[in-house]
Formats: structure tokens, C-alpha cells, sequence
């Protein structure tokens, strides 16, 4: 199993990438003739029904917060986690925690938490592009990893929010969630930029083209 801490190894990386020159900013709002999340947590042929059902309901939150305006808080994440596992409680994870088979070992320090919620508040900054925001949330969840469970959910879910407080819907996200993600890959975060940018893009093509 392996020692080095990727969560050190994302920190450092996440510096690297010129998120403010990744992506342009896009057009908005950008609305989907079909809400890609929801198709992609109805997908799973022979799937638990109950656990699309709980991200279905923890997604209905993020829509309903969204559209508040919402900041993104801890607090949120840790309601979006549990209704999406199934649990009353969801709490910052309290030791190291470990993905892919234990490739990547995410460690814990007194300021892993205090970092975490920096990295949220990053969410509002505007001079950042919004699709390039999202997906760096995205990948902060993948590896701050913050719960002891559920974290590859609730990125998708927290990507989704970011976009949708400022009114970019996609009808496609496969593509970005299924995909696994290296927390030293600095050219991979980037591409998952231009890969979000590119489905919203691609998405406001395909409404304007639904209605004429």
C-alpha cells in the first residue's frame, strides 16, 4: 500500500493549473433539453434502487440550494453525503483516508479540514471561470476525500452545484464521472476543465438547436 500522501500531491498540483486561463468564461445560463445527472443516476443496469433514489434526493437539495445562491459549505457537504449514503450523520473523516485499491493514501493533518473549507470558498470567485471552478471542486472532493464514504458521489454533486448557482445545466456527465482521476496529474485537471466547458458548450448547442 502506498505511503506518499496524495492529498500533499494534489495541493501542490492544484497551484500548477492556470484556472483562470484554462477555459473561457461561457455563455449563461445555459439550460439542457434533459438533466444529464439525473439520467446518469437512473443509468445502472441492475443497479441498487435505493442508492439512485438517495442521489436523486441528495441532488434535488443541490438544485433546491442552487438555486438560492447558496455558499458551499462543509455543512452542505456533509447533508449532501449523508442523504446520499443513507446516513444521518456525516462527520469530516477522522484518519487517512485511501482510493483506487490503495494507490493514493490521502492524509489527514491538524489544517486538512481548515484547507478544505478554503478550497469551497473558492467556488464563488467569479474572475475564475465557472466550468473551470466546477471542475476543480470536483477533483477537491475526489482528494481531500472528506468523509469516510460516498466522496466520488458527492464530487458529481458538487460539480453540479457550482454550475447551477450560476445556471449552467449539462445534459451529458458520463464522461466526466467516469473517468478516474490522478491527484498528481496536473495536465488531467486541466483537461477536465475543458472537458466540462466543452459539454456545456455542447449542451446549449443542442437546446438552441431543440428549439429553433
Amino acid at each position: 500500500m502506498t505511503t506518499a500522501d496524495h492529498l500533499a500531491v494534489w495541493q501542490r498540483v492544484r497551484e500548477t493549473v492556470a484556472w483562470r486561463d484554462v477555459v473561457a468564461h461561457p455563455d449563461a445560463p445555459v439550460p439542457a433539453v434533459r438533466d444529464g445527472f439525473t439520467a446518469f443516476a437512473c443509468a445502472p443496469a441492475g443497479g441498487d434502487p435505493r442508492r439512485s433514489n438517495r442521489l436523486l434526493s441528495a441532488y434535488r437539495d443541490v438544485r433546491r440550494e442552487a438555486a438560492a445562491d447558496a455558499d458551499l459549505t462543509l455543512d452542505l457537504l456533509a447533508r449532501w453525503n449523508g442523504i446520499s449514503r443513507g446516513v444521518p450523520d456525516a462527520a469530516f473523516r477522522e484518519a487517512a483516508a485511501y482510493a483506487k485499491n490503495g494507490r493514493e493514501r490521502y492524509g489527514l493533518h491538524a489544517d486538512t479540514e481548515q484547507r478544505f473549507v478554503a478550497c469551497l470558498a473558492q467556488t464563488a470567485d467569479r474572475a475564475v471561470p465557472v466550468t473551470a471552478r466546477a471542475a476543480r471542486a470536483y477533483l477537491d472532493v475526489a482528494f481531500f476525500h472528506p468523509f469516510d464514504d460516498g466522496n466520488a458521489r458527492l464530487a458529481g454533486l458538487v460539480l453540479q452545484f457550482v454550475l447551477l448557482r450560476e445556471g449552467i445545466e449539462l445534459d451529458e456527465v458520463a464522461p466526466i464521472l467516469t473517468t478516474v482521476r490522478r491527484a498528481d496529474d496536473a495536465d488531467g485537471a486541466a483537461d477536465l476543465a475543458r472537458l466540462v466547458h466543452g459539454i456545456a458548450a455542447a449542451t446549449r448547442r443542442r437546446r438552441l438547436r431543440a428549439h429553433g
